[in-house]
């Protein structure tokens, strides 16, 4: 596969300039660094995944070992990197003395890449990105990327806020935002915390914090606990992915106050991304989450189609973005507008 690959690369990578720009869970432990498959006629991939950090990154996971199976005709090398980029670049440096057909990286953070994607460029090894994107000033290091459009799931969140409020009749200069962000200077981070600061700026609202929990049910419980103490009027609360949720709801009913969207009443309001957390969605269900913007966690497919394309010389695109949703149990909003956009809530889930 190797040395097709050598001749089809450069076609395919031309091709691409002009093109534009449930999980099921795998027999094989996802925690663990093995290669799944070994035909000889397979497709060699070697997949660094950032870490294990919340659920979507589990079904995300599961996504792609299932869509890179011995099965669907892969070898799959898979690498969890642990949160750490130290441990993912490695894990790319390994590949390419492996000799794999692709890399696939989901990366820990946007910055401190273009040595080693240079080094796989060098070697003739197309690098896909999933999830998270990278900053680079050369953006043929990698081929293409597939996954969310984290600043328009943050617009249609702060949408989504504007939109209750007002119908409740909640003046915007009463919303007293905290945010309880993800991973520092992550795509997910970036685009989310922007949507959010730019509504904020731009209808008046109240925003009081920004501080990062790191996508953890742990560190959001207890960025919630101090901002708590920090703040006595707090009414919105941010959460960048629903495993800070909860653990921010643990920590607003451990100090005896009540979530919920009736702001007017001395409650708590809480929203969140992800949608993939069953106890997420259950409390979506039961108002304690008011809204929950969804980000697509199945990535596999799509990247086996990309990866069929690559090798077939056909054109693909170099961003792929995922189709979301946002689902809320209030009634009271039934779509929300970014520019000149509309998009459904989902009120049964």
């Amino acid at each position: 596969m190797k040395k097709k690959y050598m001749l089809m690369a450069l076609l395919a990578l031309t091709l691409s300039l002009f093109a534009g720009c449930g999980a099921i869970t795998p027999e094989t432990n996802p925690e663990s660094s093995e290669e799944y498959g070994k035909a000889d006629d397979s497709i060699t991939v070697g997949f660094s995944q950032l870490g294990a950090e919340s659920d979507w990154r589990s079904a995300n996971t599961d996504s792609m070992l299932s869509a890179l199976s011995e099965d669907n005709g892969y070898s799959l090398i898979y690498k969890n990197g642990q949160q750490k980029q130290a441990n993912q670049i490695t894990a790319i440096r390994t590949f390419i003395q492996q000799e794999v057909d692709y890399i696939v990286l989901a990366p820990a953070t946007e910055s401190g890449w273009e040595t080693v994607l240079a080094e796989a460029r060098e070697a003739g090894i197309p690098v896909i990105l999933v999830d998270r994107r990278v900053n680079t000033s050369d953006k043929n290091l990698y081929s293409c990327w597939v996954g969310s459009d984290f600043e328009l799931e943050g617009q249609k969140m702060a949408a989504w806020i504007k939109a209750f409020t007002e119908e409740k009749g909640i003046a915007a200069q009463d919303l007293h935002i905290v945010n309880i962000q993800g991973s520092e200077g992550s795509t997910a981070q970036i685009g989310r915390t922007r949507g959010l600061a730019n509504a904020a700026r731009d209808n008046g609202w109240d925003l009081r914090a920004e501080i990062s929990g790191d996508f953890t049910e742990n560190r959001g419980r207890e960025v919630m606990a101090a901002l708590l103490k920090r703040f006595d009027d707090i009414n919105v609360v941010y959460c960048e992915n629903d495993n800070m949720a909860i653990g921010a709801i643990d920590a607003i009913e451990s100090a005896g106050k009540k979530v919920g969207s009736n702001i007017q009443k001395g409650e708590i309001m809480i929203v969140s991304f992800d949608g993939v957390n069953e106890t997420a969605l259950e409390y979506a269900r039961e108002g304690k989450i008011s809204c929950i913007a969804e980000c697509n966690p199945l990535h596999g497919p799509r990247v086996s189609t990309l990866i069929r394309a690559i090798e077939n010389g056909a054109p693909y695109q170099k961003f792929n973005y995922v189709d979301e949703k946002l689902f809320s149990a209030e009634l009271s909003v039934k779509e929300v507008s970014v520019g000149d956009t509309t998009y459904p809530v989902d009120n049964d889930f």
